[in-house]
């Protein structure tokens, strides 16, 4: 690295942090204005609640980042050589005989390290705290009661319970439903009470421990559970599940398949086969997010990287809309755009649109 290029990372970063802060702290700032009342409705008391506040933006600030991220790494590059070309420092550089793409160089590098701090904030830091992110505002600290219904377990069963505290990795009232290969009940494995034991080197983590358990066979195949005489019950002390406290807690979100990491998205993948193409979704979109905010970056730049005294204010109005089509169109791919056949597209859309007008953009930079 010659001087140059210490001065612009220098300034890179200074506007990433800068960005990060304002941007990120806003988003909270947002959502706790209009969800205070849910943080109060527990009647706990004021340190209480300011723990619970701290615990769950503590948490979701990575998931805040990851929604930001390619906006923030935007704004960074732009105001950098924005600033440069406003100061007139643009105009100096090439007449010392240095090209503007030499110049846009340690902002090509930057933007490719901060697309790879998503990757590692997508890949490791939110699925560590996964189950942490799927709780809402009025139980911060995981601690209330709540109903699970008819959760996945595996590729057949079904797990009910009529309370659960993640908190306590307790269940009560525990209902599963064990399907046949049609889609009928088999057995049925109730309990009063179970409670989740780890074990270390177990498949899955652990077990549930039963009290007042029961595992009542089917003796008649039809596809109600029949009359009391048609089963066998039998007294069950524990009950295998790849379903862990955690995993129960997390399946509670909507997106919750968003929060794992590729290793687990593939062992999803092989243990309910009928969630695939969900999961490879998701998969192309671990890949491709972080290449779409790269995008968006090389998008803006352009923009901005002359020569040329220009009004800063009409080509920021160029950039944001232009990027602003390609976050949007991003955003609507990953949440509203679904098909089977083409897992990829939803994903890959905003590179086969907008990679052509990169080229064309970053092509007109006279130099």
């Amino acid at each position: 690295m010659n001087i140059l290029d210490r001065y612009i990372f220098r300034s890179l970063i200074v506007n990433y942090l800068i960005a990060l802060a304002v941007m990120v702290s806003l988003y909270m700032t947002l959502d706790l204005f209009f969800n205070v009342d849910e943080f109060t409705e527990s009647q706990e008391s004021v340190a209480q609640i300011l723990r619970n506040v701290g615990s769950y933006y503590a948490t979701h600030g990575f998931l805040y980042f990851s929604q930001l991220s390619g906006v923030i790494t935007l704004f960074a590059c732009v105001a950098t050589i924005a600033r440069l070309r406003r100061a007139n420092e643009l105009a100096a550089i090439v007449a010392s005989g240095v090209s503007l793409y030499r110049v846009a160089a340690p902002v090509v590098v930057f933007g490719i390290l901060t697309s790879t701090l998503w990757y590692l904030d997508a890949e490791v830091a939110i699925p560590s705290m996964a189950h942490r992110l799927a709780r809402n505002h009025e139980d911060a600290s995981g601690d209330n009661a709540k109903g699970i219904w008819l959760v996945n377990d595996g590729e057949r069963d079904l797990l009910s319970a009529r309370v659960f505290i993640p908190t306590a990795k307790e269940m009560q009232y525990l209902l599963v439903q064990h399907r046949d290969e049609t889609g009928n009940i088999e057995k049925v494995t109730e309990a009063d009470v179970a409670r989740w034991k780890p074990i270390p080197d177990h498949p899955h983590g652990g077990v549930w421990e039963l009290e007042g358990g029961k595992e009542i066979v089917r003796r008649v195949a039809d596809s109600s559970l029949g009359p009391q005489e048609k089963m066998v019950p039998t007294p069950v002390t524990t009950y295998e599940s790849s379903l862990t406290p955690e995993s129960i807690e997390l399946r509670q979100a909507q997106q919750w398949i968003r929060f794992l990491s590729s290793a687990k998205l593939n062992a999803l993948k092989e243990r309910e086969p009928f969630m695939a193409a969900r999961v490879r979704e998701v998969q192309h979109a671990r890949f491709a997010t972080p290449i779409v905010h790269f995008l968006m970056m090389l998008l803006g730049v352009p923009f901005f990287l002359s020569r040329e005294p220009a009004n800063i204010i009409r080509d920021a109005g160029k950039c944001v809309l232009t990027c602003g089509l390609c976050f949007l169109l991003a955003f609507v791919g990953e949440n509203f755009i679904q098909t089977d056949t083409l897992s990829a597209m939803p994903s890959w859309l905003p590179m086969i649109i907008f990679a052509p007008v990169a080229v064309v953009l970053i092509d007109r930079i006279r130099t």
